[in-house]
Parts: C-alpha cells; structure tokens; sequence
C-alpha cells in the first residue's frame, strides 16, 4: 500500500489509534478522532515510520464504518489478522498456530461460506424467542449478584461486585459451565482480552512486550482448548438443552466439526459473551452515578430503560475495533483501497461521529434513532446482541427497583486495551431502597 501525502493520519493520531493506554484515557482519543473528521480524514492510512505494523486504512467515520462492515464479499476477516497486530507478533503467532494470523479460529475469524454455516447453528438459540425461556432464570441470577452488592454496605467496585460476575454467571449457564469452574473461565478471558492491561493479564508484570502478550493468550486459548474439548465430549455422551450440547453435536455439510472449530466455537461464545457485556453495564452505571437527575427519571419511568441499554453499548463501545482485508481493489468513502489492503473499523470513532450522534460523548437514554454500530453490522453482526440487550434490561430492573440512589466513591478506571474494553474500576457509593 503506497502512502498519498494528503491521505495519511498525523502520526500523533496513528500512534494512539494502536496504543492501549489511549484507550483507557478514552476523551483525548476522542478529540483525536474528532480532528480526523474536521480534516475530512475518515478513512486515512496509519503507516509506521519505524515499520512496526503494516501500515493500514483507519476507517473512522459512522458511513464508511458501517459501508464496509455491510460489505462483507469485499471487506474479510482473513486472511489477514482480525485485530491489530505488529509485525512481531503476528510472526509469533503464525509460529505459533502453524501459519494461521489466529489463534482462535470462531466466527470472528471467518468468511463466507464457512462461517454462515457455523453461524446458523446456534443462530435460533439466541434469538428473542428462545432467550425467553432463560428469562426467568437470568433474573433469579440479577437478584442474586444484587444481593451481594447490597450486602457490601453502601460502597464498593461495582465492576468486582456486579459488572463482571453478572454476565459471567449468566454466559457459563447457558454454556453449561459448572458454578465452579467460573473463576477460572474468568481469569483464562481476562487474559486472553486483558492481556494489555497490568491489572487484567494476571502477570504481575506491568508494560508486558507485545511477543509475551501474544504468549499470554495463546496459552489462555490452550487452556480454554482443554477445558472445552472435555465438555464437548459430554454433551456428545450426555446431551441437554444449552448451546453446548448444540456445539458439540453441530454439523457442516453432514460432518462434525473439526476440533480446531469447535474450541473456537466455545472460546467465542464464552469469552465474548462475557467481556462485552460486563463493559456496557459499568459504563452504563457510570453515566447514572453521574447523573443523579438522569438516574431519578429511569427509576421513575421504565419506559427509558431500553434506551439507558441501546446508549450504554454505543457510548461504551466494548468491541472497539476489527480489522478487515481487501479482497479487491474498491473505494470506500471516496477513497480508493487496493485488493490486500488492510483497513482498521474504529467503532469508538464511529460511534462518536457527530453527523450520527447528535452530542456524541453526552449519555442520553432518551437518545432518538441510536442506531449504533457496537454490534458491527451485515454477516458478521454480534450473534448474542438479543442477550445482551435482555441480560442489561434484567440487571437495571432489579437495581433500580432496590437502589434509591447511586454515586461515584472515587475515581473510576478503564482498561488498557486497543481491542475489547471499558471500565476495570468503578467505585461507587448507594442508597438501598
């Protein structure tokens, strides 16, 4: 990919668009990407002067995000990496996985016509109808983490007391993951999504190398490999109603699925599962904190419930990018792309485009046509986008029915990640109703 002078991101911008602490700082890289949109920059190449990285398209503005993510003949996840990656690391990981850019091969990771086939395996599960029958069970398990915060006597971190094993406890039961065996599932994620934050990566080691990192997850996939391969065999002997019996017994074209797709089957469904929601959910609980008005109006009136949902995953953003390959020379907002051309999706960017969002960074749960972009769109939209809306809608209708009042104890703290992230800290301090 030959750089154009005009069509190239300050180096300033490109280097924080790859930089995990510019995540965690969260409104400087905002104003970043707000000076790309005033300098008609939405789709601009990231080119590293010391040939770190591949240099790369970043696609910022809501129209090109979403033009591209609809696009998915054109626009691939293989074969080159999903999520950014140096040259170094991805080396290791070929080294790694024998060739392959990923360490997990899941949906994420797949194009057509492999990947609507495995998709529609599980797709009617995580449908609205079938995620009725859960209903019930998802809120007898809201109660419960609710519990636990009440019983934390008035302050505490809401991620450790709620945010993270809320969406844990809820994913690992539809998973049919043993209440045991949390823990670990939880740790094995926070390594594979956390891996560039010291509080996450469960080292002990702060500013890990990018090449530990990368052994980091392939060791949490090894594990994570392990323990599904074991569960698969299970359900195959022993099957039930959870969408790991429906893995297991899956087939493609008449035939099994092959170890390799299995795994990552599991490890998406777990891992993702879990992540995202926990993010949204904080980042919700962050906007209500700060806003005790907005907070007293949702408590007063459920109607805005779904709205305090829909603008929690837009304004947070959990999946904040993917990357795509070309498969042909094409143009994208106005811009020519060569075939092979690796672009970057910023949903952060795009989900704060002021020509979409009127007052982007405000949370609003009274926001009117939020049609964001933080379950991506076209093929390769979140599978468990409808549980995630129904696990959020539970959790608020049982706090806001038992929280008279709700504010920040101290400083909150997101996570450093160029990939899935949000808050890891939110101190807060409430009133029981």
């Amino acid at each position: 990919m030959a750089a154009t002078a005009d069509r190239v991101v300050p180096e300033e911008i490109g280097r924080a668009v790859i930089d995990p602490a510019a995540y965690a700082a969260w409104d400087p890289l905002l104003d970043q990407f707000d000076t790309l949109r005033e300098e008609g920059l939405q789709v601009a190449q990231v080119v590293s002067s010391a040939d770190l990285h591949e240099p790369f398209w970043l696609v910022s503005g809501f129209d090109e995000v979403m033009a591209a993510s609809k696009d998915n003949a054109t626009f691939l996840n293989h074969p080159k990496p999903t999520v950014f990656t140096l040259r170094s690391t991805d080396v290791l990981a070929r080294a790694i996985t024998g060739g392959s850019p990923h360490l997990v091969q899941s949906l994420v990771q797949l194009d057509a016509p492999l990947h609507p086939k495995l998709r529609r395996l599980t797709q009617d599960w995580f449908m609205p109808k079938n995620l009725r029958t859960i209903e019930e069970r998802t809120r007898k398990i809201a109660e419960a983490t609710v519990d636990r915060l009440l019983a934390a006597d008035g302050e505490g971190d809401f991620t450790k007391l709620v945010s993270s094993p809320y969406p844990l406890h809820v994913v690992m039961q539809i998973l049919g993951v043993p209440e045991e065996d949390e823990q670990r599932m939880l740790v094995l994620t926070q390594q594979m999504f956390g891996g560039q934050d010291e509080d996450l990566n469960q080292s002990g080691i702060k500013d890990l190398p990018p090449e530990m990192i990368t052994q980091i997850v392939a060791g949490a996939v090894r594990d994570f490999e392990a323990y599904f391969a074991a569960l698969a065999a299970e359900r195959r002997k022993n099957p039930t109603d959870d969408v790991a019996t429906v893995i297991a017994n899956g087939t493609i074209d008449g035939e099994p699925l092959d170890d390799v797709v299995t795994a990552g089957y599991y490890i998406i469904t777990a891992s993702a599962g879990h992540d995202t929601t926990s993010a949204s959910t904080a980042g919700a609980m962050l906007a209500l904190a700060r806003d005790p008005a907005q907070f007293a109006r949702v408590k007063a009136d459920r109607s805005l419930l779904a709205g305090i949902v829909e603008e929690a995953i837009r304004w947070t953003t959990p999946v904040q990018h993917f990357m795509r390959t070309a498969a042909a020379d094409t143009e994208l907002g106005g811009q020519k792309i060569a075939k092979d051309d690796w672009l970057m999706l910023n949903y952060v960017a795009a989900n704060h485009d002021p020509a979409q969002f009127r007052d982007p960074r405000r949370f609003d749960a009274a926001r009117e046509g939020n049609r964001h972009l933080a379950f991506g769109a076209g093929a390769h939209q979140c599978l468990g986008l409808h549980l995630a809306r129904l696990e959020m809608r539970i959790l608020f209708e049982v706090l806001l029915d038992r929280l008279e009042s709700v504010e920040l104890a101290g400083d909150p703290a997101r996570a450093k990640s160029t990939f899935v992230g949000g808050l890891k800290r939110l101190p807060l301090r409430w009133k029981a109703s």
